[in-house]
């Protein structure tokens, strides 16, 4: 498959400026995120995220982004979690090197990844 940013020609300084506001952006973007704690659900569901993660019912958003930084480099730019009967899941949005976003979703109790795909 080739991607629209491998047939753009040769890269110049502006697409290295680009690229570093990019992750500049992406990087703010997970900050936040990281400052608000664990809790990336909606607001009715803070309470019930974080008592799930002291219980140890789920695993932590930190070792979440360990596990998906191994599996798939680029950068986390997105970060959403789930509560369907009773099962956790985390649903990652990664931005990779080449400027594709991938959805990763991952079972939260056990950190499995359970399906990337192509957005």
């Amino acid at each position: 498959m080739t991607h629209v940013s491998d047939m753009s020609g040769p890269r110049n300084e502006n697409d290295d400026m680009w690229n570093r506001a990019l992750t500049l952006l992406a990087g703010a973007a997970l900050a936040a995120l990281l400052v608000s704690g664990p809790a990336a659900a909606d607001p009715p569901d803070r309470d019930a995220l974080r008592e799930a993660v002291s219980r140890g019912e789920i695993r932590p958003l930190a070792e979440i982004l360990d596990i998906v930084r191994s599996k798939l480099p680029g950068e986390i730019i997105g970060v959403e979690v789930e509560n369907r009967k009773d099962r956790w899941t985390y649903e990652l949005r990664v931005l990779d090197p080449k400027g594709r976003l991938f959805e990763v979703h991952v079972d939260a109790r056990t950190g499995a990844i359970e399906r990337i795909r192509e957005k």
